[in-house]
């Protein structure tokens, strides 16, 4: 039976650090404000902005909501996000995506500002990611993945890690996070040849390949450590991740649970992305 890797814990253990880092900013008249953008009504982003609010508030961090409708223009959509640049007591925007296809998200992402850019839509964020200059910030799930590893004492250097996915929102991102870590990298994608093959090699498996049930028994070997990044709501409200649980947890050595793992740390680190933005807005620098 596998070590099951909870999200919670993960999350718990940093809002201890978070919540001291708020009280240090609040004696300094400091309030550490998120934006969230949505556009529209999808039922996905109204449960993660809910998911987002609550954890921003239990810590400490204000959000102030921007809802546009559905059918908004694009003019609507980048004064949206103009206003955020504009407002000295907003500390990062969270513009929940996809956008619907009238509108043009790439253009949205490029006008924020990076330092602003709290889960890494912009070009200076990912530049950041991938060469540790500039600023911005990861992924909020890529480096949700990487809080996982290290609070259950997963030593990356050297490691064998394949990656189950390559887009620009995690497969990439977390790669490159891992790489900056000593790891060794093998990154799996739709054209791969033989993925069990590849994905049972590994130490370490990130499956975020966005599809339900994309890596199963075969696909993993003992020994293994699996982070599925993963979410997927069935029509009865069941949530499942990119792993066949069932077929996988009794082979490898542990692995996170959907829900309960990587989607609980994520608005942990989103929360902290905010604070660390306020801090650095307001000078403020911390001792660790």
């Amino acid at each position: 039976m596998a070590r099951i890797l909870s999200g919670k814990e993960v999350a718990e253990a940093l809002s201890i650090r978070l919540a001291e880092r708020v009280r240090t900013l609040d004696e300094k008249g400091v309030k550490p404000t998120l934006a969230i953008l949505r556009v529209g009504e999808r039922p996905d982003d109204l449960a993660y902005e809910r998911g987002a609010v609550k954890r921003c508030e239990k810590l400490g961090v204000a959000v102030k909501k921007l809802t546009l409708s559905a059918d908004c223009t694009q003019t609507e959509l980048m004064e949206a996000v103009q206003s955020v640049n504009g407002a000295a007591d907003i500390h990062g925007l969270l513009m929940l995506r996809p956008l619907p296809k009238t509108l043009n998200e790439q253009a949205a992402c490029d006008a924020l500002l990076p330092e602003k850019d709290v889960d890494c839509i912009t070009g200076g964020s990912l530049a950041r990611v991938f060469t540790g200059k500039g600023a911005g910030y990861p992924p909020c799930t890529a480096q949700a993945c990487m809080e996982l590893l290290d609070h259950y004492g997963c030593d990356l250097d050297g490691k064998r890690v394949t990656v189950v996915g390559r887009s620009l929102v995690i497969g990439k991102p977390v790669a490159m996070l891992l790489l900056a870590r000593n790891a060794t990298v093998t990154t799996c994608h739709t054209h791969t040849k033989d993925l069990a093959e590849e994905c049972r090699r590994a130490e370490i498996l990130i499956v975020a390949a966005g599809k339900a049930g994309a890596v199963d028994g075969a696909c993993v070997a003992p020994g293994q450590t699996v982070i599925d990044v993963g979410i997927h709501v069935d029509a009865d409200g069941s949530m499942h991740g990119d792993a066949d649980f069932v077929s996988v947890e009794p082979i490898v050595a542990a692995i996170t649970p959907v829900p309960g793992g990587v989607g609980t740390v994520t608005s942990t680190v989103l929360a902290g992305h905010v604070i660390e933005a306020a801090a650095k807005a307001a000078g403020v620098k911390w001792d660790d």
